[in-house]
């Protein structure tokens, strides 16, 4: 069978016997009654209309389209965060257009430009390079909410931010109280991009904390991480962190994977511990010791804060922060030192 005609606006009208324009009011829920309102969407359902979307933003000015961008999608958590902001955008009538910058600033900045010029009505990052100059000038021709790290201090954008101090030294002070002292830090920050808080946080911490830290890049692909993992390991067993410190569940995997290929036991030969509590983390043999930042509660946060920004029309320009607080996620994969045999 060919497909039903698309309903129309004057035959939505013709129905409920009101103009087109009041039907339009009416299923936008503007300058009508509830009993028009209902009796229009009533109508409209037996008829089987539905605004045409491109028709509704040239009317409306908006797309309903939410950018997404993502730091790296090769890590498990922000593919998690995308499937949680994606539901919930929907849930509220928009619809995501999701983005991976893979971990590579000067990629970050031309999909960001990229959103910005196909009209999307705000954007929520996990910016790769928080401190860019750029963000100012994108925050000046669309909504921009931050996930994870503050974009600088530029006005008028929402930022959902890890707590990473606290975070750093909760993850920092639970080794040190198990006994370790020699600590590899994974992190995949790059070179290019050496200012974001954890990091610098996690130097001051350790320095604070008496701990001889080596901070050692891996990229938030597991099987990349896996690779790092593998030469680290590979030091004689006097030489060898006590315990593995990874700024992201996903490259801890890879730390478990390069272990098991060493003949190494966690927790015996080598302490993990991990900083997104990812739902798998909790499955690995033994479960993955690690902080969580509550992703329900982020997703909620950004979502709510960029609606809010969009509903705004760009007016107020005030900068909206919420502060996500750390919590210890303590299971098998962190022993005392004094049992481990490195």
């Amino acid at each position: 069978m060919p497909p039903r005609k698309r309903a129309t606006l004057r035959e939505v009208a013709k129905a409920t016997g009101l103009s087109p324009a009041a039907v339009s009011y009416a299923l936008r829920g503007l300058q009508v009654s509830d009993e028009t309102i209902e009796r229009v969407r009533r109508a409209a359902a037996e008829l089987g209309y539905e605004a045409d979307p491109i028709a509704r933003a040239l009317a409306s000015g908006r797309t309903g389209m939410i950018g997404l961008l993502c730091g790296s999608l090769e890590d498990l958590w922000q593919q998690s965060l995308a499937v949680g902001i994606g539901r919930a955008l929907l849930a509220n009538d928009k619809y995501a257009l999701i983005l991976d910058a893979a971990g590579d600033p000067r990629r970050e900045q031309a999909l960001a430009a990229r959103l910005r010029d196909q009209r999307v009505d705000g954007l929520i990052v996990q910016p790769v390079d928080p401190a860019s100059p750029y963000w100012a000038e994108l925050c000046e021709s669309m909504p921009v909410v931050a996930v994870g790290d503050a974009l600088g201090a530029v006005a008028g954008a929402g930022e959902v931010v890890f707590d990473n101090r606290a975070g750093v030294t909760l993850a920092l002070r639970h080794l040190r109280d198990r006994g370790h002292r020699r600590v590899a830090v994974l992190t995949p920050t790059q070179a290019s991009t050496p200012d974001r808080p954890a990091d610098v946080y996690v130097t001051a911490e350790a320095e604070r904390l008496g701990l001889d830290i080596r901070v050692v890049t891996a990229p938030q692909s597991t099987s990349a991480a896996t690779k790092v993992a593998w030469e680290l390991l590979g030091e004689p067993e006097g030489e060898r962190p006590q315990a593995v410190f990874c700024f992201a569940d996903s490259i801890a995997y890879g730390v478990y994977a390069a272990a098991a290929r060493r003949g190494l036991r966690v927790p015996d030969d080598i302490s993990v511990m991990g900083y997104d509590d990812h739902p798998m983390s909790a499955l690995l043999t033994p479960g993955l010791t690690t902080v969580n930042w509550d992703i329900d509660g982020i997703v909620r946060a950004a979502v709510h804060l960029v609606l809010e920004a969009v509903d705004a029309d760009g007016e107020g320009g005030h900068r909206r922060r919420v502060v996500q607080a750390p919590g210890l996620r303590e299971r098998g994969s962190v022993r005392d030192a004094a049992v481990s045999r490195g």
